[in-house]
């Protein structure tokens, strides 16, 4: 009777990964920060003693994640991870994972309810102003349904913003970005829809002005109720967002 092996074959990463992998350590960990010089090519070629084949695709590696940079001379600089490309990526995760408009939605109501209460309490004059000027945007879309979306995801961003909270607006943006999908379809499939979105907005703008923490977290409730049961009227809760939005956008096509 065969032995059940003790261990597992060890992974070997390629020599282009651990270069990659010991630079973002340094910068991670602080020791390196943002605008820090990290050198040339040349340096890195005898830092580690490997080719420079091997630097060049570490260094893909790394500013494709946004950790370093060139400058006009080439030489690489450390900086912050681009907010957009880790949000880009998480999103594509939770495609791959096939998340249905519950997850969607029930994660959506924690994150939106502090997103409001940290506005209601800390947005400034600009904050309101950017507001104001995405809800008369809104209010010329209501026709639109893409245009509207786009306008919807960038006010939820918007108020996440006025929270004055970066962990906050971090966290809600992978699956934010999943809003416009969502609400394109509501919008094409829902008469009502585009005109309850607009007032649920123009409700949560004068909550934040007033700096009325509860009306704003009783419309975000109502707007967030809204659009769950928009999207009940046109499609499942159970399934995958992502394979929802093809057939409707396949669909828009046969029109």
């Amino acid at each position: 009777m065969p032995i059940a092996p003790l261990f597992r074959p060890i992974d070997i990463a390629p020599a282009y990964q651990k270069v990659a992998d010991a630079i973002e350590r340094e910068i991670v960990n602080g020791r390196i920060k943002p605008g820090d010089p990290i050198g040339t090519e040349h340096d890195l070629v005898r830092q580690f003693g490997v080719n420079r084949s091997t630097i060049r695709e570490g260094i893909r590696v790394l500013e494709e994640g946004g950790l370093i940079s060139r400058d006009s001379s080439r030489r690489l600089h450390a900086c912050l991870p681009r907010y957009s490309k880790l949000a880009s990526r998480l999103s594509r995760a939770l495609v791959l994972h096939e998340v249905t408009f519950r997850e969607l939605y029930e994660a959506s109501m924690t994150l939106e309810v502090a997103s409001i209460e940290g506005a209601v309490e800390r947005a400034s004059e600009e904050n309101l102003a950017e507001l104001a000027g995405n809800l008369a945007r809104s209010e010329a879309a209501v026709g639109s349904p893409a245009m509207l979306a786009e306008c919807d995801a960038e006010f939820h961003v918007l108020v996440a913003k006025a929270s004055q909270n970066r962990v906050l607006q971090l966290a809600r943006e992978p699956a934010a970005q999943l809003f416009y999908p969502t609400t394109e379809m509501i919008v094409t499939g829902v008469a009502e829809g585009g005109p309850r979105l607009v007032a649920a907005h123009r409700h949560l703008i004068d909550a934040i002005r007033r700096r009325d923490r509860e009306a704003g977290v009783l419309w975000t409730r109502r707007h967030l109720q809204d659009w769950r049961r928009g999207f009940e009227k046109i499609a499942s809760l159970d399934r995958s967002v992502e394979h929802m939005y093809m057939e409707h956008a396949q669909a828009a096509r046969r029109r």
